[in-house]
């Protein structure tokens, strides 16, 4: 669940050879089955409910019933740095906070100014959150006049797009290489776009309830690629109903009408300065906000089987675009993007959920997938909770626990073109109208009730979350499930429409709105700082990684094109596994 610190991007450019090389890798480890085969996951029953109810006893009634208990979760938080008016904050990446390229916790992603804060990997989800607070606490003892904005759509952001400025790594190659895929970034999709936060939410399963099912199923497949077909069946099944996260924990119904830069929209006027929707949930994961360019809208990921997975980012990594060659990959002597290909890296991707491995130091995601296979998923498409110090609650998180256990132990029929079409249709319909009353959603082709839809999955998930709670004892997964049930009853419970009445409340703009939390979250992480031993372990954690940094600088050998033409071969030397 970890990340490589010196590969935060990950740098994942293949060429089309490397790309043959993952598919015969693949074929070679057993991994590669053509679509058409029948499904080694398949259940003995047809009927999905005894399917999902068969598992989720098998798993804890036996002698091995707390390998539920065992698995692993991780929470990357992004957030702004802003000024106590709500600009964005122009200083740099603060050295108290160690090195942005080198250090397991604090970095940046795509701006100077934009923070991001990994938790390590946690069996209870509880110390997982117990860890964001904690490296909230440190960074708040660092930032000075500074505080986090603790919304996902931005404040206010310096006048020009030109004006956003890019996280910088220092002069290492993997430093450049790190920043010239955000300037490419930056041609492809503008800055102001990858300025907007959210919350990841890394998910893994213990790897005994994989060999418990595995076992029960007599599948013919390998334990490597069982579990790996039964993560791309969760994502499947959560692709398909991850619009009810968007109803349940959508935060950004409305934004700052100067984020736009006068580019058309659909959105009503709030008021002179902000803009929104009345019924929208998070238009954060809109198409005002999840960029939906042409070259990613024409990309279908295949998560059918992994290895049709890995051709579709690998083909994606390794393709010309002719609207990206006319831009090039050097201007004026300065690299600009890192290749001129539909992705620079397959992580360059907009996607909700996506199959993770950790990698080896230099080793791309692609390769780690396609030898080792699926580890864990990331859930990509949670807001900021901007009612919540740290953006994400414990009782979210139980909910999340719950629901995407019965997307691993459900069946999941596969998601041919026209059902990834339909789910995407579902989600952006969510995310713009998704507290409509009546609104209807698509399933199977065929219309339904959103209300409808979602208590059908909040029988499956109340089922999910009794059998945590069974495991660990108290009730939390049981209660965070009914405080979710209740928003579907009485839809002013949601945090979309929570904002909305704050902000009309309080005769607020959203930029006053999204201040006004900010300060209240700024006051209770200051309120609390950590004890000596604490601080002082995280200030020797930031003067190792700066050193680290350093010598990676110092010991650097041979020219950054070198370097780029090593990297595009996976060859690169002390990074290659």
């Amino acid at each position: 669940m970890l990340k490589c610190p010196l590969l935060k991007i990950p740098p994942n450019v293949v060429t089309t050879p490397y790309r043959l090389r993952i598919i015969r890798r693949c074929n070679a480890s057993g991994n590669a089955r053509l679509a058409s085969m029948p499904n080694t996951t398949t259940s003995r029953t047809t009927d999905t409910t005894d399917t999902f109810a068969h598992r989720l006893s098998l798993l804890i009634s036996g002698p091995q019933r707390d390998a539920l208990t065992r698995g692993l979760r991780g929470i990357e938080r992004e957030s702004l740095r802003v000024t106590h008016d709500g600009q964005l904050a122009m200083t740099p990446h603060p050295r108290a906070l160690g090195s942005a390229l080198t250090h397991p916790s604090l970095t940046t992603d795509y701006s100077e100014a934009l923070l991001e804060l990994i938790t390590p990997a946690e069996q209870d989800v509880a110390d997982t959150l117990a860890q964001l607070d904690t490296l909230h606490r440190f960074v708040y003892a660092e930032l000075g006049d500074e505080i986090l904005w603790n919304n996902s759509m931005p404040g206010l952001l310096p006048a020009t797009d030109e004006g956003i400025p890019i996280a910088n790594y220092g002069t290492s190659n993997i430093g450049k290489l790190k920043y010239v895929y955000r300037v490419g970034l930056a041609l492809r999709y503008g800055r102001t776009m990858q300025c907007i936060a959210g919350i990841h939410y890394n998910y893994s399963l213990n790897e005994e309830v994989w060999r418990l099912l595995h076992a029960d199923q007599q599948s013919a497949a390998n334990a490597v690629d069982f579990q790996s077909d039964r993560y791309l069946a969760l994502i499947r099944n959560f692709r398909r109903t991850n619009w009810l996260l968007m109803y349940l924990f959508g935060a950004s119904p409305a934004l700052d009408r100067r984020f736009l830069r006068d580019r058309k929209h659909t959105l009503d006027t709030f008021d002179a300065d902000t803009l929104y929707r009345p019924y929208a949930t998070s238009l954060r994961m809109s198409d005002l906000g999840y960029s939906n360019t042409a070259a990613q809208a024409a990309l279908h990921a295949d998560y059918d089987t992994l290895p049709g997975y890995l051709d579709a980012l690998a083909k994606a990594v390794s393709q010309p675009y002719p609207a990206y060659e006319q831009i090039g990959t050097q201007r004026d002597g300065e690299w600009v993007q890192i290749n001129t290909n539909v992705l620079q890296i397959e992580n360059e991707f907009y996607s909700t959920i996506r199959p993770k491995r950790v990698t080896y130091p230099g080793e791309r995601p692609l390769h780690a997938l396609a030898v080792r296979g699926v580890q864990y998923v990331e859930v990509r498409c949670m807001d900021i909770d901007p009612f919540e110090p740290t953006g994400i609650s414990l009782e979210t998180s139980r909910f999340l626990d719950a629901y995407l256990l019965v997307c691993a132990l459900d069946d999941s029929a596969p998601l041919p073109p026209p059902a990834y079409a339909e789910a995407n249709q579902n989600f952006g319909r969510v995310t713009m109208e998704g507290r409509k009353p009546g609104l209807e959603l698509v399933r199977d082709g065929n219309p339904i009730s959103m209300t409808d839809w979602a208590n059908e999955l909040l029988v499956k998930i109340d089922a999910a979350a009794a059998a945590l709670d069974s495991l660990r004892g108290g009730d939390e997964h049981a209660r965070a499930v009914a405080v979710q049930r209740a928003k579907l009853a009485d839809v002013s419970l949601t945090p979309s429409a929570r904002v909305l009445k704050t902000m009309r409340d309080k005769q607020q703009s959203f930029i006053a709105f999204g201040l006004e939390q900010s300060e209240a979250h700024a006051a209770y992480f200051r309120s609390r700082p950590l004890d000596a031993s604490q601080s002082r372990a995280f200030a020797d954690l930031a003067v190792q990684s700066l050193d680290e940094q350093a010598k990676l600088e110092r010991e650097e050998v041979g020219s950054f094109d070198a370097f780029v033409a090593a990297y595009r071969a996976y060859t690169l030397n002390r990074f290659s596994v």
